[in-house]
């Protein structure tokens, strides 16, 4: 123990006190051990080798946990895989974070990992507040010394924290943020859970600019590179400044019941006359927000920006008869549809609205008569739009991406496999593109709150946008989309699509569409076909608009 430090047994609980100041305690399991030496090896023994004994593994959490307690950093460092890197974290979470106090209380070990409870107290100045949280740690063997010992990770301290990060108390860096939807309705990640990650990161880059003042918090603070930092305490409220967003409280509500079902689900979606961004959910909900982040293959979706690359193109219209065979031999590679089924003296728009893969490929030939057909449809994605300029959309989003291709990646990118990456907004974004005419840059909060550039692309010419609708609604009536679509007010249109993943035996299931004023798409993983698993996703939140 510490020079000076008393030591004090009160009903069970290992307590330590030092100049009248109570830092830490700990719930033991079998009484005191000495800690120093009771993991060791006897001197000239060879290091211990093999699975960790049950022994073991609850005295070295033991040890590890009594001396982080206690407040001893360079003990509880030692007794870790890596002292070097656990003892400035260790020091830090009494000296930054400001902890005056911890009682940690294991549970039973479940193999070499032993979870516990932190019951904390946070003082800052004047105030103070107590803090409570689980986490758990694992024990290892030492590769040199044989020793069971505690594997670092910051996680230890608390479940959030990452090697990027520190906790930390005192005054807020930025005023805490009331969001509320564009009705003026509260948005909080308790009744929105997708939210979270999306709130933390508007009082980030906003707080400063609403009229707020800051309160005394712990957080853990994330070092920048446009990572949002996260709070974890509040010890003294500040006065929040009111955030407006273009949420829409009850399609928000719709979309995180929608993806709830699934293990693995995403949806956004946009009003297509301005770009207002009405939702964003996530099943799970993390802090890597996949609807807005996301990059994938957005499988048959991509047909929308294929189906216009040929109209822009002079390929065909929506009743030009374009061929449909069960398989195609393109750039060293074979194609096939669905189940290889074939249309026979078929148009554009029986393919669309049954994506049929070879009739969209066939068209690299013509293009590569024009010297095209590996640009043509980045071009069309970029210039019409929006896919791959720069999106501000008022938290971290993903611009969405089609290169160039060469090869068999060419034939892959007209059905949206190959290089290309999307996240949900990106493909709810093309369907209100379609709608509307023209890429409006989808967005959270107000352009003139920061002044940030908006993404521009020219409009759709107008024989491509009307074609691009009638072929949306044949898909959404008559079509691969018509089942999920049938209860979806019109006017609508949809495009179904699932996406082949390297190492998954089910593909992604995608699904986009627009009702009225409002479009919609969703991914679920290894969903399968687009109208079965992500089409009902898209529909409950159409619905809700």
């Amino acid at each position: 123990m510490r020079s000076g430090a008393k030591v004090a047994i009160v009903g069970g609980v290992f307590a330590v006190v030092a100049s009248g100041v109570g830092y830490g305690g700990y719930n033991l399991w079998n009484g005191i051990t000495g800690g120093e030496t009771s993991v060791d090896a006897k001197a000239g023994d060879a290091p211990r080798t093999g699975p960790l004994t049950a022994d073991e593994v609850t005295t070295a959490a033991k040890d590890f946990l009594a001396a982080w307690a206690a407040g001893e950093p360079e003990r509880a460092a030692q007794l870790t895989n890596d002292p070097v890197t656990a003892g400035p974290a260790i020091a830090a979470y009494r000296e930054d974070a400001k902890v005056s106090k911890a009682v940690i209380t294991p549970g039973a070990a479940v193999g070499t990992r032993v979870p516990f409870t932190v019951r904390a107290t946070v003082t800052y100045e004047d105030v103070s507040e107590d803090w409570s949280y689980a986490s758990e740690l694992t024990v290892v063997r030492g590769l040199t010394t044989g020793r069971p010992l505690v594997q670092w990770r910051p996680a230890v301290l608390h479940p959030k924290l990452t090697a990027a990060g520190t906790l930390r108390t005192g005054v807020a860096k930025t005023a805490e943020v009331k969001a509320v939807d564009r009705e003026g309705v509260e948005l909080t990640a308790e009744k929105y859970p997708s939210l979270g990650p999306v709130l933390a990161e508007l009082r980030k880059r906003y707080g400063s600019k609403v009229d707020g003042t800051a309160g005394v918090e712990t957080w853990i603070d994330s070092g920048g590179a446009g990572v949002a930092d996260t709070p974890l305490l509040v010890l003294r409220k500040g006065r929040p400044g009111t955030l407006k967003t273009t949420i829409d409280a009850d399609v928000q509500a719709a979309a995180e019941k929608a993806v709830k079902g699934y293990g693995s689900a995403s949806v956004a979606a946009v009003e297509p006359s301005t770009g207002a961004i009405r939702a964003v959910a996530n099943s799970p909900a993390r802090e890597f927000n996949t609807a807005l982040q996301g990059q994938q293959a957005p499988g048959s979706t991509m047909k929308i920006v294929t189906a216009a690359m040929m109209m822009e193109h002079g390929l065909a219209t929506p009743d030009t008869k374009v061929e449909c065979p069960p398989d195609v031999m393109s750039r060293g590679a074979t194609f096939q549809n669905l189940k290889r089924f074939s249309i026979t003296d078929g148009t554009l728009t029986d393919a669309f609205r049954r994506s049929c893969n070879t009739a969209f490929i066939k068209a690299i030939s013509k293009l590569s008569d024009k010297g095209v057909a590996d640009t043509a449809l980045g071009a069309t994605a970029r210039n019409r739009f929006g896919i791959g300029e720069e999106w501000n959309i008022g938290v971290q989003a993903s611009d969405g991406s089609v290169p160039e291709s060469a090869g068999s990646e060419t034939p892959a990118s007209y059905i949206g496999q190959g290089k290309i990456t999307m996240s949900a907004l990106n493909v709810a974004s093309l369907s209100a593109t379609a709608k509307n005419g023209r890429f409006l840059q989808p967005y959270l909060v107000a352009r003139d709150l920061d002044d940030r550039e908006f993404a521009t692309a020219e409009p759709l010419p107008g024989e491509v946008a009307r074609g691009l609708r009638r072929m949306m609604k044949a898909a959404a009536t008559n079509g691969t989309a018509a089942e999920a679509m049938a209860g979806v007010p019109s006017p609508k249109g949809a495009k179904t699509g699932s996406a082949e993943v390297d190492g998954q035996s089910t593909s992604n299931s995608w699904f986009t569409g627009y009702s009225g004023d409002l479009a919609a798409a969703a991914v679920v993983q290894a969903g399968g076909h687009g109208g079965d698993a992500a089409g009902p996703v898209v529909a409950q939140v159409l619905k809700a608009g």
